[in-house]
């Protein structure tokens, strides 16, 4: 007998996992909140009075399984993606307004209004004429002024079709000029706003928007701007757009990309990718000895400076932080894999935060940018030493999969909840983090493992449960370790 709405505070309830509602007297819309409920499995609104559309947010709920709606006032089109595009129909009958495929029903396209010549002309249905007000006297001048109205109105169509394209051809000219050749670099580190087309130039793309660097000549690739260097290239940050900040990635391995046509395919392909926890690519410069991936800017920094390079050898992560860390970023690598992307560098230093503390995944795709890369290439530049590396990389015979991904997963799962590095070099030996954590498992002694800076506020069993997690993604053999998916039902 429950009335009322349902409440926004409702996103407060943040460990809620299942939520039945059904058969009450619920008024009004779905707030948009609920979709901040990302451990949401199970959700039963039917037989209520909810009315309004679904908002688009809960296709992000990525542990949803059950979602019903029937019964209801709902209206519109329902999310794509995530679990709505497999939703049962029955889960939304009874919902008169409903559309999309899951029910068999096209929404309605908007259709343009008809125009009316003479809004006070009424019909005859025995002539079959229009008939005017004024009377029969007047017939012949309301038809003679209807025509022309009517050709004044194409006409008036015609030109306006005419100037519609001659300004876009105005507008893609000078877009061409913007954004075919913007760039002009020198030195290799300045690169500045140029209508030049000499054979430094280049080709500039942003997936949204138009191409601004409105600040003129700016150095964007200067040392004070580095945020950091990995095997592929140095990162720098700058500002585009009214002083929008932007990460920028230099490849450094620009030998291996020999056609502009395929960089610019597999790019655009990572540029359609969107999930809350993937750092977003916002577009690329292309020359034939130089690339640039341009990526969005995030404040909070990377895990591994928080975790090892934080002030006076503190952090301030807490258990709860390390762990929606530790579940963005599989949430994440989950999403790519689907997308039938290998991330192939997942390290502490390539999963950044946002200002909310919120993980992101970056430094994502570059395989597939960079085809020349075999695996012995790609030991030798992203992994090899940092202890992030499959065992399989050292063996030609066994294939590359996304198990690769779910291994550094699972080292990345020990560094976080350890505090410590994947391999630490001391005076007389070489510490390797999934040895030590698994010996002290065996030895009942897991606890000792866990990061002393959290001082004993976590949760024992589940930080435990967690180690043993990240042992199982850390199996010698690939066949051992669950995939991303399954992962999240853990």
């Amino acid at each position: 007998m429950l009335e009322g709405t349902i409440p926004s505070s409702i996103k407060n309830c943040s460990s809620l996992r299942s939520l039945i509602l059904s058969h009450n007297k619920l008024l009004g819309a779905i707030p948009p909140e609920m979709a901040r409920l990302t451990n949401l499995q199970e959700v039963d609104l039917s037989f209520n009075e909810l009315n309004g559309t679904l908002p688009k947010q809960l296709a992000n709920l990525g542990y949803l399984h059950t979602f019903n709606i029937s019964h209801n006032h709902l209206s519109g089109e329902l999310p794509a993606g995530g679990f709505f595009n497999g939703i049962s129909p029955d889960s939304v009958s009874g919902n008169q307004g409903i559309c999309g495929s899951v029910v068999k029903k096209s929404c309605p396209a908007v259709s343009p209004k008809p125009i009316v010549l003479n809004p006070n002309a009424t019909f005859d249905p025995d002539s079959g004429e229009v008939a005017s007000p004024l009377g029969a006297g007047h017939k012949r001048i309301l038809l003679s002024i209807s025509s022309l109205i009517a050709i004044s109105a194409a006409a008036a169509i015609v030109v306006g079709v005419i100037a519609i394209t001659v300004l876009n051809l105005r507008v893609r000219a000078t877009t061409v000029s913007r954004s075919a050749v913007p760039i002009t670099f020198s030195g290799g580190d300045d690169f500045s706003r140029s209508p030049t087309t000499d054979s430094n130039s280049g080709k500039l793309v942003m997936f949204s928007g138009e191409p601004d660097f409105s600040t003129g000549t700016h150095a964007l690739l200067n040392k004070d701007c580095e945020l950091g260097r990995g095997g592929f290239g140095a990162v720098y940050r700058t500002v585009i757009r009214d002083e929008y900040p932007v990460a920028i990635k230099k490849l450094t391995v620009s030998s291996l990309v020999k056609s502009q046509e395929e960089f610019e395919r597999e790019v655009k392909k990572l540029g359609k990718l969107r999930h809350n926890n993937l750092v977003k690519l916002e577009g690329y410069y292309w020359t034939t000895s130089l690339q640039l991936l341009i990526y969005e800017f995030l404040s909070g920094g990377s895990l591994y400076k928080h975790l090892h390079e934080a002030p006076g050898g503190s952090s301030s992560l807490s258990w709860n932080d390390r762990f929606n860390v530790i579940l963005g970023t599989a949430k994440c690598l989950a999403y790519l894999h689907q997308s039938n992307i290998i991330h192939y560098n997942i390290k502490s230093s390539n999963v950044l935060l946002d200002s909310s503390g919120e993980p992101k995944v970056g430094d994502y795709g570059l395989a597939r940018l960079l085809p020349m890369l075999d695996r012995y290439v790609l030991s030798s530049k992203i992994q090899s030493a940092l202890g992030y590396m499959a065992p399989e990389f050292a063996c030609r015979t066994v294939k590359i999969t996304e198990k690769c991904d779910v291994y550094g997963f699972g080292v990345l799962v020990l560094e976080v909840v350890t505090g410590k590095k994947p391999v630490e070099y001391m005076e007389d030996d070489v510490v390797v983090l999934c040895d030590m954590v698994r010996e002290a498992l065996e030895d009942g002694r897991a606890e000792e493992c866990i990061d002393p800076r959290l001082q004993g506020k976590f949760p024992v069993e589940e930080a435990v449960a967690v180690i043993k997690l990240g042992l199982i993604c850390t199996s010698q053999v690939p066949s051992s370790r669950p995939h991303m998916g399954k992962l999240l039902t853990y």
